[in-house]
């Protein structure tokens, strides 16, 4: 009678006390033995009996290792002849990788990554600390929001969950909130539509993103603001838009500028009612001379209408939409700041035509938004809790707008000059000549002050240096404190 060769296996060390299901452990030495080539494709496995007298183990988890590295492919068997490597496994993938050091990191084959992630990355700005500071921006009161109307209304959809509503469901969104959101444009806004023409989306930058992909071709040429909302930005650059740059003045775009840069430009990108972040309302000619501009050259309006509800002194702006009587204008707006940012629901209002593009790209993207969380918006809007809440809200952020001028007066007036400060949840502080703005945000950072510098707004180098304050989520405390603690990190950055 013939004997099988004597098969010789590498030492097999498994952890005296590992945490992992001993078949994991023998499992994984297996699979790693082959993908390190200490084990070669075709090399015969001894049988489960002689390993398991061998390692001291029983049977049982050799046999569930070998079954689960032969379904891997890993392992073959041959009737009547044992178990073997698989040969499958190609011999240049069964060798030792070499170990990686920082001196021959060159030396590698690259990582290749695409130019717009790239891009991405190198304007990301630097993760916001969990806590609530002074001054954070675009974050509300969150303190203030009606958590106990909103979790009864949470719980009622919860235990009264339908079958509809668990299911897929439009890619244009929940229509019992569509039509609520229709009637609150076209009386708090001035927007002209209807509920079939809402599209619920994720926030804002998700209607950006949606609008620009509708819209605009990888190279298309659009208008935006400078300076601009730098997630805006991040959303046209990943549509593969080109951006031209035009500036604002006190009466927003300087549309002859954008004229003059790009006059065939496919879309224009504007904050009209609250210019972010310099603050400004673009006036009623500029909007005209905009409108103008985009019905003769069949071109197309992106109006962001992020906070336009919070506005001190005097009624909301009317949309430029409002004013469109040719259909130009994608009009997109988000609940992350007139409730809490976490409910990741904004909306697009689509011209009519383009309904069933808009809905092509939505399908194409992430299908729909999470329906529960919209049942329970509309309901909120329905039974005029938001209505409330935005009031409420108003009079909280004029109060806390005043409390920061009175705050910059005291400590730091005659250094810190502010722009406009007419509405919304921040403000611009313009910093003297000279001092730069990127430092003192560094400074700030390390006094538990959280600003945003208004040069990472400009597309190049800008003409103004200063710093952009939200005051919506701080109290009367964070916001003293904040401005005591900028006013040293402004005398340590500029003594250094």
């Amino acid at each position: 009678m013939k004997r099988a060769a004597t098969v010789i296996l590498p030492p097999i060390a498994l952890p005296p006390r590992g945490t992992a299901p001993k078949y994991r452990q023998l499992y994984d030495w297996f699979q790693q033995a082959i993908l390190s080539g200490r084990l070669r494709p075709g090399q015969r496995i001894p049988s489960t009996r002689i390993l398991a007298r061998e390692l001291g183990v029983s049977r049982l988890p050799l046999l569930n290792a070998f079954e689960q590295l032969q379904a891997e492919g890993y392992f073959s068997s041959r009737v009547g002849s044992g178990t073997f490597v698989s040969s499958a496994i190609p011999d240049d993938q069964a060798r030792p990788l070499p170990a990686a050091s920082p001196s021959d990191a060159r030396a590698l084959r690259p990582r290749t990554i695409s130019r717009v992630s790239r891009e991405l990355e190198s304007g990301m700005a630097p993760p916001w600390s969990g806590d609530s500071r002074a001054f954070r921006v675009s974050l509300p009161a969150l303190d203030r929001f009606p958590m106990e109307i909103w979790s009864r209304l949470l719980i009622h959809h919860s235990r009264r969950i339908r079958p509809d509503v668990m299911a897929y469901g439009e890619p244009m969104g929940y229509g019992p909130l569509r039509e609520a959101i229709a009637g609150y444009l076209n009386v708090a806004r001035g927007v002209r539509c209807q509920a079939s023409q809402i599209m619920i989306t994720t926030g804002s930058q998700q209607g950006l993103q949606i609008a620009s992909r509708a819209l605009l071709d990888p190279g298309s040429s659009i208008w935006v603001e400078d300076p601009h909302y730098p997630g805006a930005r991040q959303g046209l650059i990943l549509a593969g838009a080109r951006l031209i740059p035009v500036p604002v003045d006190q009466d927003g775009m300087r549309v002859d500028l954008g004229i003059a840069r790009a006059r065939n430009a496919r879309a224009a990108y504007v904050t009209p009612s609250h210019q972010y972040p310099l603050g400004m309302t673009m006036s009623a000619a500029r909007r005209l001379e905009l409108l103008q501009w985009a019905h003769k050259r069949g071109s197309w309006i992106i109006e962001d209408d992020y906070d336009s509800e919070y506005r001190f002194g005097n009624r909301p702006v009317t949309s430029v939409q409002g004013l469109d009587s040719a259909g130009r204008v994608i009009y997109i707006g988000t609940f992350s700041k007139v409730l809490y940012p976490s409910i990741r629901l904004g909306y697009v209002v689509v011209p009519r035509d383009l309904i069933r593009v808009f809905s092509a790209v939505r399908d194409a993207a992430d299908l729909f938004s999470a329906t529960l969380l919209q049942a329970v918006l509309a309901d909120f809007i329905r039974e005029g809790h938001f209505a409330r809440h935005l009031r409420r809200m108003r009079t909280l952020y004029m109060e806390r707008r005043d409390f920061l001028l009175q705050a910059i007066q005291t400590h730091l007036g005659g250094v810190l000059q502010v722009a406009n400060s007419d509405a919304g949840m921040h403000l611009v502080a313009l910093l003297p000549r000279g001092i730069s703005d990127q430092r003192i945000v560094r400074e700030a950072a390390t006094r538990g002050v959280e600003c945003l510098p208004l040069s990472g707004c400009y597309s190049g180098p800008g003409p103004l240096q200063g710093l952009i304050l939200g005051f919506g989520g701080a109290g009367r405390e964070e916001i003293d404190s904040g401005v005591r603690n900028l006013a040293l990190a402004l005398r340590a950055a500029t003594q250094r």
